[in-house]
């Protein structure tokens, strides 16, 4: 192998993968470089929403839409002291290429479905890729593989290496022994988000959120300590999408996701077949989908649902956050169980009442559930009966819903601050999900950049010869709703590819 190339590229996820295409096919020759075993990264488990505006698919649909009213939107899904801390100029920057961006992957054969709403957008943006995000991982490196790009893996980078002021490559740590590789014109950092990184989480947020784990646990932050050691300005790294709660994944892998190959022809070949699979086997693997990644709804607490730890014992306010979320990481399990009795069955059984959703694509209810995630659902006509499947002690559990309810019923004090319920749990149906744990999606920091993706410095000045793309390089961007996230990663790689084989 070479040890110089045009372009480097740390991370082969949708960011990373996009940027090595991009500078391919703009004449470069490119080294990606990825610590574990396969590419993929966040957006490998991701489900794969894609929002972007005047695409080619909306004017299909007779969709009308506008770069104004995309911007506009984008800034109603956060909460107004973060969305007040956006880069406004950026952003908008982001959205005007996004339609283009998913046209070049359409051209690669990935096939979307949608547009499907997502209120508060004001028109259907949210373009759904087939089967889901791992897609994007195969289609991007059966293409870079073609265009004769090469792809590391089990490779990390441990160090920027510099040529005066100039970022000149890289130091890759390789099983045992180190090897430097030198770009010719430029490093890109794309190496994700640092969602699972207590260090990064606890000097930014306090203490008590580090023991809250990331939804990706290889999230580590590795590309945002690269750009601080070489006197990158990092923007917003206070700001992360959560805590929140989120049933613990199951240990085996979904069935598409063994059908995906994520390399050589048959993830060329994949990309060709998904999109002549029925769309009925589509519809059951979003909602399989569903229930797997997204989170319980937080008015099940509102109605009257409470949190058990594994020894069937309340500990917190259920209706507090980002507290309720501490107090589950702080458990000697780091997990829960949300409990449910006929009331709440019966309620969350149908529209508008459901466990979890994806926005106007599919609902989840209880029977759901228990049908499609065995793993973490047990049903039985008593408490007694539920702790007999569960293991849970009974006579924990029983106190547990004894106190919740003379609280209720008697209005005294809850033990954990717990106000204005009116319903106590009863019933000869009761219904135990979990485990649930807390998790961050995402974090919303990263390295200060201009429209070349160039990382600045304190100064505002580039630091010649670095990139950055995906959650490396948010720029102080608030990307809040469905689909900004992997649209941004995939757009700003596309972009920084071309700018790169200017």
């Amino acid at each position: 192998m070479a040890d110089e190339f045009d372009v480097i590229v740390v991370g082969a996820g949708g960011s990373g993968l996009a940027a090595a295409v991009s500078a391919a096919e703009n004449g470069c020759s490119v080294l990606v470089l990825e610590r574990l075993p396969q590419p993929g990264g966040t957006t490998g488990i991701a489900v794969g929403s894609f929002t972007a505006n005047q695409t080619g698919m909306q004017k299909r649909a007779g969709i009308e839409d506008s770069l104004e009213a995309h911007a506009e939107d984008a800034g109603k899904f956060a909460p107004t002291d973060i969305e007040a801390r956006n880069n406004d100029s950026l952003r908008r920057f982001f959205l005007s290429h996004a339609a283009e961006t998913l046209e070049w992957l359409r051209g690669m054969g990935l096939a979307f479905h949608g547009p499907n709403p997502e209120p508060p957008n004001r028109a259907s943006r949210m373009h759904n890729v087939v089967p889901n995000a791992k897609a994007y991982v195969a289609a991007l490196q059966s293409r870079l593989t073609r265009l004769g790009g090469t792809l590391l893996c089990d490779a990390r980078v441990v160090a920027l290496n510099k040529d005066g002021s100039r970022i000149s490559g890289v130091t890759v740590l390789l099983g045992d022994h180190e090897r430097e590789f030198a770009a010719r014109r430029g490093v890109v950092l794309a190496g994700g988000d640092y969602a699972n990184s207590q260090a990064l989480i606890e000097r930014h947020k306090g203490k008590g959120f580090g023991l809250i784990r990331g939804i990706n646990s290889y999230a580590s932050g590795e590309g945002h300590l690269l750009a601080e050691s070489v006197g990158a300005r990092m923007v917003n790294m206070d700001v992360t999408y959560g805590p929140e709660l989120r049933f613990v994944p199951p240990k085996d892998k979904p069935f598409f996701q063994q059908l995906l190959p994520a390399a050589g022809p048959l993830a060329w070949l994949a990309g060709r077949v998904l999109p002549l699979v029925p769309k009925f086997i589509i519809n059951a693997y979003i909602k399989r989908l569903l229930v797997t990644w997204q989170h319980p709804e937080n008015s099940l607490f509102d109605d009257g649902a409470i949190l058990l730890n594994c020894k069937g014992q309340r500990f917190c306010n259920e209706k507090e956050w980002p507290e309720r979320e501490i107090a589950i990481a702080s458990q000697p399990s780091e997990f829960a169980y949300i409990l449910l009795d006929q009331r709440l069955c019966e309620r969350y059984s149908k529209w508008p009442n459901f466990i979890s959703t994806a926005p106007k694509i599919a609902y989840a209810y209880v029977d759901d559930y228990l049908k499609l995630r065995r793993d973490i659902s047990s049903q039985a006509g008593s408490i007694a009966g539920l702790c007999r499947k569960t293991r849970i002690d009974r006579v924990a559990m029983e106190k547990s819903v004894a106190d919740f309810n003379g609280h209720v019923t008697d209005k005294s004090k809850d033990a954990f601050g717990r106000e204005a319920d009116s319903k106590p749990l009863e019933g000869d149906r009761w219904v135990l999900l979990g485990p649930v744990a807390a998790y961050f999606t995402t974090t919303e920091g990263g390295a200060a950049i201009d429209e070349g993706l160039r990382v600045l410095d304190g100064e505002g000045q580039a630091i010649e010869g670095l990139y950055a793309v995906g959650q490396n390089g948010l720029g102080g961007q608030i990307l809040w709703g469905h689909g900004l996230h992997i649209a941004w990663a995939i757009t700003s790689g596309r972009l920084v590819g071309k700018e790169l084989g200017a």
